[in-house]
């Protein structure tokens, strides 16, 4: 049995130092698949703001077009109302605010179909195209899901890029440490370190590879 205040015999060395940089080795190529993933769904979850904000100001512009039309509809409405219109017009003009009323309706579907989706409203209310084809509407609220669940992911990925960084720490210090006891702590300590953030990596994957 070596004491732990004991330097390790040359033979003992020098296996030690092998199996631990294999170990190392395998923990760094586990940190380069977390590091390649965290910048990959960092990249989507850019992609999913920028889009949440896209549908969000089409959304409004579809809420503006909205109000102005509702106006002259109101206009006309309050004109026939107060007998502004000569009779012979008036066919004319409440055909007119017919079409508005439409417009109107219209423009109440297509905010809805923006800010769920196409998917959610379902078929008979897809009134929205994208470049000519019919429900493909990915909603507001739909990337504003998928941002989240992307930067919830990201979370994880950091947790395992700490412990896997904190774990090649320790197998450095374990190479360089000459007292068997210490360098020991530290080559176990490595090894702790490195299965909780492989595991962190799994469920990262994991949770990215399932966002809405």
């Amino acid at each position: 049995m070596v004491d732990e205040g004991t330097p390790v015999s040359e033979d003992g060395r020098k296996s030690f130092e092998v199996v631990c940089g294999v170990v190392i080795a395998v923990f760094a190529a586990v940190l380069a698949i977390a590091s390649l993933g965290a910048d990959k769904f960092s990249g989507d979850e850019l992609i999913a703001h920028n889009e949440k904000n896209g549908a969000y100001l089409w959304y409004q512009s579809k809420g503006i077009k909205e109000t102005l039309v509702e106006g002259q509809r109101d206009t006309l409405q309050a004109l026939v109302a107060a007998d502004s219109i000569r009779p012979e017009q008036l066919p004319a003009v409440q055909g007119l605010i017919n079409k508005l009323d439409g417009q109107v309706r219209r423009y109440g579907k297509e905010k809805k179909e923006i800010l769920l989706g196409s998917a959610v409203v379902g078929r008979e209310n897809w009134v929205q195209d994208v470049d000519g084809k019919m429900g493909e509407v990915t909603g507001a609220k739909e990337w504003e899901a998928r941002a989240k669940s992307l930067n919830a992911a990201g979370d994880v990925f950091n947790y395992a890029n700490f412990f896997l960084q904190l774990c090649l720490v320790f197998g450095a210090i374990s190479l360089v440490v000459q007292r068997h006891g210490v360098r020991s702590a530290f080559f176990w300590g490595m090894n702790l370190l490195g299965v909780v953030g492989t595991v962190f990596t799994v469920l990262a994957f994991y949770q990215a590879m399932h966002v809405p």
